[in-house]
């Protein structure tokens, strides 16, 4: 179901996830790839240190692809995310016209490609895209339960700042 090509992408939005965790941010990461199968966008979260509540992963990585191709549609590409996309990032997606999503964890609470809602294969909508999931999902799960574990034990974010993973991906 997932290429060697597909595994390395999202090893490479999960390095983002925790570059999102040592600023504090909630760890998610994603990666923008072309249809080429070149990186043009990449982006991890962060509404904290931006003071934006649309500086998600998402978000993110879709800006910088579409400044590099100069064009806010972004057809034949493949964003690759560590968690299931939120409402926001999905409706961004679809308006982007990005070919495939792959992401790792799904997020039963607010998920909008599959969880809780299906926006990005909505038939009413203009544009669908190919979805796969489960893509080292253990992997983004876990990196999100140590953050919220670690803030619900009464560190904040300052203090998880520049935590180090090691090269695990």
């Amino acid at each position: 179901m997932f290429s060697p090509e597909d595994y390395r992408f999202m090893r490479e939005a999960l390095r983002e996830a925790e570059e999102a965790f040592r600023e504090g941010e909630v760890p998610v990461g994603a990666i923008l790839v072309s249809p080429e199968g070149e990186i043009i966008g990449r982006g991890h979260n962060r509404p904290i240190s931006l003071c934006d509540p649309t500086a998600h992963a998402e978000i993110l990585a879709l800006r910088e692809g579409a400044r590099r191709l100069g064009n806010y549609r972004l057809p034949g590409t493949t964003l690759y995310v560590t968690l299931e996309p939120c409402p926001m990032c999905a409706g961004a997606l679809v308006y982007a016209r990005v070919k495939r999503l792959v992401f790792g964890a799904r997020d039963e609470k607010s998920g909008a490609c599959g969880s809780l809602y299906e926006i990005v294969r909505d038939p009413r909508l203009n544009h669908r895209l190919e979805v796969a999931w489960g893509l080292l999902a253990e992997e983004a799960r876990t990196l999100l339960q140590t953050f919220f574990r670690l803030l619900r034990t009464g560190n904040n974010p300052e203090s998880i700042r520049g935590c180090n993973f090691g090269n695990r991906w």
